[in-house]
């Protein structure tokens, strides 16, 4: 049976690439740098995934209306983080369409490596099916479709481009630092930090975790595959329900935020200050 984006999206695993995509995103100086001087994501990496998450999860499964609200939401975040190149820095436009499209390819690259990692590879139907359909999460914006490469190979070679084009200064080991060793979170948040460090680590090409200064050794590595081990194990087993419990989180909560009207046979959403919403996205 061929596999598509909706059938593997829901996959609450893909979670553990977040740091990852996180860190291939930052590596671009046009991202790194408005990362730097226009969020706080760091300080509250909850509210970070909570946004980033709710934006792929309604372009997949939302109803219009939950995808009108995350796209409002995203926009309004997004408005404010441009800055003309000048002699000591490169500029950078959060609606430059080749930052846009490097954030979704590593979005799309990201899931199919942990999914991959976990449920085995994809046969190529699905793998051509499922790269199709990634290309609306930067259409459902800005992102022009014909910026999208036309299919795998010609994804493969603009990721392996991209990928040694990459410039890991100290502005991103920065950003980095405080997204991996996060000290104004709650406890429990910090214990899971190991884990989440020791996955973004495993996870990244070789070369960028030296760059970004990771801890990376041969105790590493084998700690690392005893988790994918793990997970390949353990997650397939796992209810439906408890497997896509971020999905069903992350939309219930655009509906809670932005007061979407619930579809017919849903569960009631109590209201929520709007603010909170664009509060997330910056």
């Amino acid at each position: 049976m061929v596999r598509r984006l909706s059938d593997i999206g829901a996959e609450g695993v893909l979670l553990a690439g977040a740091g990852r995509a996180v860190l291939l995103q930052i590596a671009n100086p046009s991202i790194g740098h408005a990362v730097a001087e226009h969020s706080n994501f760091a300080e509250r990496p909850l509210d970070r995934l909570r946004s980033t998450m709710s934006y792929v999860y309604a372009v997949i499964y939302g109803s219009p209306e939950q995808m009108a609200a995350m796209r409002r939401s995203v926009n309004r975040a997004h408005a404010p983080v441009r800055r003309a190149a000048d002699a000591g820095s490169k500029g950078y436009n959060a609606f430059d369409a080749e930052s846009q499209l490097w954030v979704v390819a590593t979005l799309y690259d990201t899931a199919v490596t942990v999914y991959e990692r976990i449920h085995g590879p994809l046969d190529d139907d699905s793998a051509d099916v499922i790269y199709r359909e990634y290309a609306k999460i930067g259409t459902a914006l800005q992102l022009p479709a014909e910026l999208w490469p036309a299919d795998r190979s010609a994804f493969r070679e603009y990721w392996d481009r991209s990928l040694g084009a990459l410039k890991v200064d100290e502005v991103a080991v920065r950003v980095a630092h405080d997204l991996l060793y996060p000290s104004a979170v709650p406890l429990w948040l910090r214990l899971t930090m190991p884990l989440a460090r020791l996955l973004t680590a495993g996870l990244l090409p070789g070369s960028l975790q030296e760059d970004f200064r990771l801890p990376w050794s041969k105790g590493h590595r084998r700690r690392f595959e005893r988790v994918m081990r793990l997970l390949a194990v353990v997650n397939p087993i796992l209810p439906q329900r408890v497997r896509h419990w971020p999905r069903d989180h992350y939309l219930g909560q655009i509906d809670r935020v932005a007061q979407v009207p619930r579809q017919s046979g849903s569960a009631p959403h109590p209201p929520a200050p709007s603010a909170k919403l664009r509060s997330a996205e910056a």
